[in-house]
């Protein structure tokens, strides 16, 4: 089960036993989407497959599940589940099949339409409708212009479509039709430069697209390079066009950042050098200013293998930030301070599986979900609003290769 300890003593989290898996990044000969179709769990085999209405009506939320399915033991698609608010837990509803390697999902602003990355040699995105009433309906797919996309979001208009290539380090936007389908992208940014790891920064690595909470920029997080791009979006054209640029600490290995609900902060997670960095937001020019780096674990924590932080969110207050740490195999609690300005370190807690590469609140901020990659389950922790304090949540629910959650 589980452990949370106050951040003053806690020795380490203990990560729990794990098999060896494929790198994301070499999956040697990758397969293709095919058909898509609706896998349904054997216990539902014979039952009509459950919508979303179904599902409010019986008082359960609809949550999607990302995976790989070119890695051993991985998924057949995107994993279809439910849970109770405020309760936690995942039950299995199916599987919606014929999407390769979706490693990061995320939906429309109207909730009618999910999007993934399929995360490959040559990438792809593919648009789902998941509107009330009907099953899970895969649109199509439209190429990336880059090698293994893996994250995607939505510009708040709800027309463009943005994704970051990993390998191809690179940004692509596709126009959204009004029945959610995709165009084809309308805009391939290709970053430049490397950094002074030799093995993860040999190139460029978009790791992440976002837009601001005030809709007005773009930022692109690459990994590869040290760096966050800012970016204005053409609304007319579905173009790009940099308009600054923050550079990290050499070797910090930016992955992801959250911005605090005020919009005058952001908080980027370095996964190389294990850090946390507050950054200063101009929401007028999108300028980034960094902050000291502190560090994702505690003093002495206990690692039998290397750590990579990997997720991070921001509670709806702007009171709590959390950060997964792969490895370390925990949770980090954080204290935000002077309006979003400083984080304190609270406590950590063991994320009750091996490898938590996703973390995500749900809508009510009651539940923190985690994948955790490399043990195949997906733990759920009640969140105490007041304290921001994580317990655990039931039983871990097994799934395959997750890396992304997405409750509804």
């Amino acid at each position: 089960m589980s452990e949370t300890r106050e951040a003053s003593e806690t020795p380490g989290v203990q990560g729990n036993p794990t098999e060896k898996s494929l790198s994301r990044r070499g999956f040697g000969a990758l397969v293709s989407a095919g058909a898509a179709g609706l896998i349904l769990p054997d216990s539902a085999a014979h039952a009509a497959p459950a919508t979303p209405a179904r599902l409010a009506a019986d008082g359960l939320r609809r949550a999607y599940l990302g995976t790989y399915t070119t890695n051993p033991g991985g998924g057949k698609g995107i994993g279809l589940a439910s849970y109770r608010p405020g309760q936690g837990g995942l039950t299995s509803s199916g599987v919606l099949t014929g999407v390769a390697n979706p490693s990061y999902l995320t939906l429309s602003p109207d909730r009618r339409t999910l999007y993934a990355v399929n995360e490959q040699a040559k990438g792809t995105v593919t648009a789902v409708r998941v509107s009330d009433g009907r099953p899970p309906e895969v649109l199509g797919s439209r190429a990336t212009g880059g090698a293994d996309p893996c994250h995607v979001s939505v510009h708040p208009g709800g027309r463009f479509l943005l994704s970051a290539n990993y390998t191809g380090g690179s940004l692509a936007v596709h126009p959204i039709g009004r029945d959610g389908a995709l165009g084809e992208a309308t805009e391939v940014v290709r970053h430049t430069g490397s950094g002074p790891d030799p093995e993860r920064q040999e190139a460029p690595h978009a790791h992440m697209v976002i837009t601001d909470p005030a809709g007005r920029h773009v930022l692109a997080v690459d990994l590869g390079t040290d760096s966050v791009h800012t970016y204005r979006l053409d609304e007319r054209k579905g173009r790009l066009r940099e308009s600054g640029r923050m550079a990290t600490r050499p070797g910090a290995g930016p992955r992801h950042l959250a911005f605090h609900p005020s919009g005058r902060y952001a908080y980027l997670v370095n996964e190389l050098d294990n850090t946390l960095v507050v950054c200063g937001y101009d929401p007028r020019t999108g300028t980034l200013e960094p902050g000291t780096p502190q560090a994702t674990l505690p003093a002495g924590a206990d690692l039998s293998e290397r750590n990579y932080p990997a997720g991070v969110v921001v509670s709806a207050d702007g009171r709590f930030v959390y950060v997964s740490n792969r490895g370390h195999n925990s949770i980090v609690r954080f204290a935000v301070g002077r309006g979003g300005a400083n984080l304190r370190l609270l406590s950590v807690t063991a994320a009750g599986g091996a490898y938590p590469r996703h973390i995500v609140l749900d809508p009510a901020g009651t539940l923190l979900f985690a994948a955790n990659q490399k043990s195949g389950s997906v733990t759920t922790f009640r969140v105490d609003r007041r304290t921001g304090r994580l317990t655990p949540a039931g039983e871990a629910f097994a799934a395959p290769v997750p890396v992304c959650v997405l409750p509804v």
